[in-house]
């Protein structure tokens, strides 16, 4: 990457790092906390939670007609993500392996922890159960999908991409060649070389070794 998009990653990264420590400062509003990996309230925050929860039957018949009759047909996708769910984890567990890349880890993608919210209803936490797990397997294949890119066409589209993956801002240009072999081996030595499961890494520390490997090279 030029030091001008080196630059620009650097700050878009900064930033979500300094979003987060904001929203990290906001949850802590909510009165709540973690002992080992279980969210726990507060009693006070408990009682007023339960005395908001909508009881199932009113909820079920404030339902409009519609969203009733449609509710068969996003149910039914369960078995498509799960189906992709199983694959996606097969494919990792044996090819990246193969490959020498480090696997994905699925439980940071896919979190179940709204049923402990009291203000909610059985129905409402089946939902947000629902909502949870498919979002995070889209999360998770993805950055499967982003690792397996990188090791096998780290390479920028002509047009531009809505939504790409943190990763595709280090692909190498479109169109060129000439520097095309050299940057698939450095991506490849990269992508191996990480140590952090976020995703959020590139390998840095691999680059910036063959960058004094190619500066050595040049004298």
């Amino acid at each position: 990457m030029t030091t001008e998009i080196d630059a620009i990653v650097g700050k878009i990264r900064t930033l979500e790092h300094e979003l987060e420590i904001e929203f990290a400062k906001r949850r802590a509003g909510f009165r709540y906390g973690l002992e080992r990996g279980k969210i726990l309230f507060e009693q006070e925050v408990i009682r007023r939670h339960r005395a908001l929860r909508v009881g199932l039957g009113r909820y079920l018949l404030r339902a409009r007609p519609l969203v009733v009759l449609t509710a068969p047909i996003i149910y039914s996708l369960i078995v498509p993500f799960v189906v992709l769910d199983l694959w996606v984890s097969l494919y990792q567990a044996l090819c990246f392996r193969a490959y020498g890349i480090p696997q994905v880890k699925r439980g940071r993608y896919i979190i179940l922890d709204r049923a402990g919210l009291p203000y909610l209803n059985a129905l409402e936490k089946l939902n947000c159960a629902y909502c949870s797990y498919v979002n995070g397997v889209i999360a998770y294949v993805r950055e499967v999908g982003s690792r397996t890119e990188q090791y096998w066409c780290p390479i920028k589209h002509a047009k531009r991409v809505l939504g790409a993956h943190p990763r595709y801002a280090a692909f190498e240009e479109y169109g060129d060649g000439e520097r095309y072999r050299v940057e698939l081996e450095r991506l490849r030595i990269a992508l191996q070389s990480e140590k952090d499961e976020s995703g959020q890494t590139i390998g840095d520390t691999a680059l910036a070794a063959l960058d004094a490997a190619d500066s050595d090279g040049a004298r």
